[in-house]
């Protein structure tokens, strides 16, 4: 959705806890860089004179008496100066981003990253690959799912945290990651040259069953939707397709759309696959705001599955734009929700570039579901709690997955 200028694009991003910290740690610590100005300077806000000689008399203090003069950055003065700006209205939704930073979202909301494209995860306090992405150069290196990651560039990874493992893993195209692997209980080294890794927002699969039954299963649609980015429509399109002609053929009972984990993405989006399940005139989410005039959005088209029936999974890790599709299936009673509450996120972010690759996402409205709720820090509570059990030290695997079997259960009843 445009506003004013055709560079100003609304969007709801969830903020991640660590990079809450990368954006906003340094914030208060580091000065601002002089730019042009030369001079120390007064600038008129809202009537009120600022004076920022106190400001430069830091700066060049830290310069003359920092012990460690490599760490005095100028530009990295100037950017965590405009941080702490920012950081100043206490909202965590509302941040600069540095050049680095602003590609980084940019390229999440496209759905790419550069690393090897396999899924990790954790079995029996080890590092385990879940799954090779197709295409992938750790698919065309033969890494295989069930691989225990052993070392990863000479380096022993025993212990480390996951999240530690997939950032050392990772890095830039071009270069090449050296994996010591055991699998079958033999060591395995392979070289893997990363790439740009495109992750799908839309996974379907279409024969989906209860993780208990074995023999004569009735089947349901099964789609997850791992974010709301800029290929999330295109996608959406050939998996409801696919749904669709499996629908009318009687083949599936009905569809479970899972958005756990999704972080969301543009408000625009969940608009529209709302549209999908919700008859044409629904309002799905209403946006107030103070910078902008206050705004309705209603289901403009008609959806494919209007009346298939269907469960929706959330957890902690829905929000936003999740939020808002799940939100509003709840509230006209078109589906019924299973898992955990959701992340609680009801704001909304208007994405802004500054120029010389630098961004700034600003909190301009908030958003409330059709009935009049506003979840922002409660979250939704879904219909039927179920909590995953996890042995300690494995990740989910499909046996596990009671939140999908209960959603499962519910459509067949």
């Amino acid at each position: 959705m445009k506003i004013g200028k055709s560079h100003l694009k609304i969007t709801n991003l969830l903020l991640i806890a660590s990079v809450a910290v990368l954006l906003f740690g340094t914030g208060y610590k580091l000065g601002e860089y002089k730019l042009s100005l030369g001079q120390n300077t007064q600038i008129s806000s809202n009537s009120k004179n600022i004076d920022f000689s106190m400001f430069w008399k830091v700066w060049d203090t830290m310069e003359k008496k920092y012990v460690d003069q490599k760490k005095i950055d100028p530009k990295k003065m100037y950017y965590g100066a405009i941080k702490g700006l920012v950081a100043s209205v206490e909202d965590p939704y509302t941040f600069f981003l540095t050049p680095v930073e602003n590609k980084q979202s940019k390229d999440g909301l496209e759905g790419k990253f550069e690393g090897i494209g396999a899924s990790l995860g954790m079995k029996g306090s080890r590092v385990v690959v879940m799954s090779a992405l197709k295409d992938s150069p750790a698919e065309k290196a033969h890494i295989q799912t069930g691989d225990f990651i052993v070392k990863v560039n000479n380096e022993a990874i025993v212990g480390m945290p996951l999240t530690q493992v997939v950032s050392k893993v990772r890095g830039d195209k071009g270069t090449t990651v050296h994996l010591t692997l055991e699998r079958d209980g033999k060591e395995v080294v392979i070289d893997v040259v990363r790439d740009t890794i495109h992750v799908k927002s839309v996974e379907v699969k279409l024969d989906e069953k209860l993780s208990t039954c074995t023999d004569n299963c009735d089947h349901v649609a099964y789609l997850t939707l791992n974010q709301f980015g800029d290929s999330t429509i295109d996608e959406w399109a050939q998996g409801v397709a696919d749904i669709k002609a499996k629908w009318e053929s009687g083949e599936i009972k009905g569809l479970v759309l899972d958005l756990r984990d999704n972080p969301g993405g543009y408000l625009e989006s969940s608009v529209y696959l709302a549209g999908e399940f919700l008859d044409q005139g629904k309002l799905v989410v209403k946006q107030e705001s103070t910078s902008y005039e206050n705004k309705d959005y209603f289901v403009t088209r008609q959806g494919s599955l209007l009346s298939i029936p269907m469960t929706v999974l959330i957890n902690g890790g829905s929000a936003s734009a999740a939020e808002i599709l799940a939100g509003a299936l709840r509230d006209y009673k078109r589906a019924a929700l299973v898992g955990e509450k959701s992340f609680g996120k009801g704001s909304v972010q208007e994405a802004i570039d500054l120029g010389d690759g630098m961004g700034l996402h600003v909190t301009v409205a908030k958003w409330v579901l059709p009935k009049g709720d506003w979840i922002n820090g409660k979250g939704i509570e879904p219909e039927t709690k179920v909590v995953n059990v996890i042995p300690a030290g494995d990740t989910l695997s499909r046996s596990l997955d009671k939140q999908l079997d209960t959603a499962i259960e519910r459509i067949l009843k």
